[in-house]
């Protein structure tokens, strides 16, 4: 591994409520291009903010020798003013202005930067955008305006990128600027993100975990590959701690065997009478003191050995993705599901963001609506579930739906994952309520708990639970930008999931690797 050029010695960080969420970190990234994984609330983003300086830790030092910009989560939606502002540039560029217009002053003519246009230029071609530098950033999309963040980012010439999972929002276009520029970017980076093409173009792997920061080298499918085996040796100590545990066992029941024959014997010696009382009594007290020898000697033993079982079964809870078996919805082969006919649709009438949009879908069918950002993805869901009338056009749902999308929306915030569960299936009996939501992890009191309190993850899956749970899933599912905001280990739930659902979906994402796993066999693209 290449030198350090960001250290962290000895570094604790604790949540505002005092939980720990990692403790005497010890970790050094080099100038290579490192991807940073691990489940929701493990404390991926809080170490970029230390890395930034923007927190200081608990406990501990971060020393850094370069640098480090940093691309916070949803800057997107934050950023306001000129193309120009944002790359810091606005008063160079007036300077440039003078001079070309004979107004320049001999201080103007002395700081004058004359190769500044062409890198400005240079920088926002870069990011796949046709902008100019007084265009107003409010005029861009999100996901144009987190490209133009990163680009301006870069234009500084940083040593070491700090990115927080900056493809979240982005259509295809964008993910892949994205992907380029980080594919060209020579320097430093350390990279949260949950976007399978991203992480791909790593150099190393880091994850975090409750075990601590473990460094993997390769990219996501060396990770992948080195998570598997990993589980194997796992599960293989699991193995071994079992047998280790049964004999020890054996041996103890053994010892107390012998012992119980050995002690007979004297009694019947004893009773007899063919031996002197005072060796009788020698020989009783050291069989005492040898069974408490023995049974402390067991004890300690099992002890040991029930510890190292768990050590091991902990470790394959951490390495271990949550396997989902729903029952089946009994959607007919080639039953029609769902049928739009010449569809016009938005949110002003003469400015309507479909047009004449027809399609079909029949069981068991697995269709990807595509398209850009602002092409109308969204709009289309909302006509489909009722939350937007047409202004033209028919909509015929023949089957019962769900939709599931990044905020979780079928779920009542300040309501359990129970109480949200019985919401979406009365009538349930409470046992198999609380067995649904056990086998997508919402065990005994993990089920009371509130959904406002939930990770992203942990809402997917309390999601899941709800509309796929009960006795009468829906048989049909609409998905808008599940992923976004998910964790890795969330989206292979996810996945598992979906993979099971013999119905139909209609899904919205960006993400090529989750629609590749979910088994799409449709695309139907919209504004091209």
């Amino acid at each position: 591994m290449p030198a350090s050029v960001i250290t962290l010695r000895g570094v604790t960080a604790l949540t505002p409520e005092g939980r720990a969420l990692f403790t005497q970190l010890n970790l050094g990234f080099s100038s290579e291009r490192t991807g940073l994984v691990g489940r929701n609330g493990v404390g991926k983003s809080t170490l970029l903010r230390l890395i930034a300086g923007d927190v200081k830790p608990d406990a501990g030092a971060v020393e850094c020798s370069v640098t480090v910009v940093w691309l916070r989560q949803g800057c997107g939606a934050t950023i306001r003013g000129t193309v120009a502002e944002l790359f810091g540039i606005e008063a160079a560029l007036a300077r440039l202005a003078r001079i070309e217009a004979g107004q320049g002053t001999l201080a103007d003519f002395s700081a004058a930067d004359w190769t500044l246009p062409a890198r400005f230029e240079s920088a926002v071609l870069g990011s796949g955008l046709d902008v100019r530098a007084d265009t107003r950033i409010e005029t861009l999309s999100g996901g144009q305006r987190t490209r133009l963040a990163l680009a301006a980012l870069l234009f500084g010439e940083p040593q070491f990128l700090l990115l927080d999972e900056p493809t979240n929002d982005l259509d295809s276009e964008g993910r892949a600027a994205v992907l380029d520029l980080l594919a060209n970017w020579r320097g430093g980076a350390l990279v949260v993100s949950h976007d399978r093409n991203l992480l791909g173009q790593m150099d190393c792997i880091v994850e975090l975990t409750g075990l601590g920061a473990t460094r993997y080298g390769g990219n996501w499918l060396h990770y992948q590959a080195s998570k598997q085996a990993e589980l194997a040796a796992v599960e293989r100590d699991v193995a071994d701690a079992r047998k280790q545990l049964a004999a020890t066992q054996r041996s103890a029941q053994q010892r107390v065997e012998r012992k119980a024959r050995s002690d007979g014997a004297g009694r019947r010696k004893r009773a007899r009478g063919d031996a002197p009382k005072i060796l009788l009594d020698a020989r009783k007290e050291r069989s005492e003191a040898t069974g408490g020898g023995n049974a402390r000697l067991a004890e300690a033993r099992q002890a040991a050995a029930e510890s190292a079982l768990q050590t091991a079964r902990d470790k394959v809870e951490i390495l271990q993705a949550l396997s989902i078996d729903f029952p089946s919805v009994g959607l007919a082969r080639g039953k029609t599901v769902l049928e739009l006919e010449a569809v016009t649709a938005g949110y002003a009438p003469l400015q309507p963001v479909l047009q004449d949009v027809s399609l079909s879908v029949s069981g068991p069918g697995r269709v990807a609506l595509t398209g850009p950002n602002g092409s109308g993805k969204s709009t289309l869901v909302a006509v489909i579930t009722g939350e937007l009338a047409p202004l033209s056009g028919r909509v015929a749902c023949r089957v019962d739906w769900a939709r599931l999308d990044q905020r979780t929306g079928l779920l009542a915030e300040h309501a359990t994952v129970l109480d949200n569960f019985r919401r979406q299936n009365p009538g349930l009996p409470d046992e198999a309520c609380r067995g649904a939501l056990a086998r997508l992890g919402f065990r005994a009191a993990a089920a009371l708990q509130e959904v406002a309190s939930l990770s992203g993850g942990e809402r997917l899956r309390a999601a899941l639970a709800c509309v796929l749970g009960g006795e009468s899933p829906p048989q049909l599912l609409l998905l808008d930008e599940p992923t976004n905001h998910l964790d890795l280990e969330a989206i292979a739930v996810l996945e598992a999931g979906l993979r099971a659902y013999d119905g139909a979906l209609l899904v919205v994402s960006h993400d090529e690797a989750f629609l590749d796993a979910i088994g799409i066999d449709r695309r139907i693209s919209l504004g091209n």
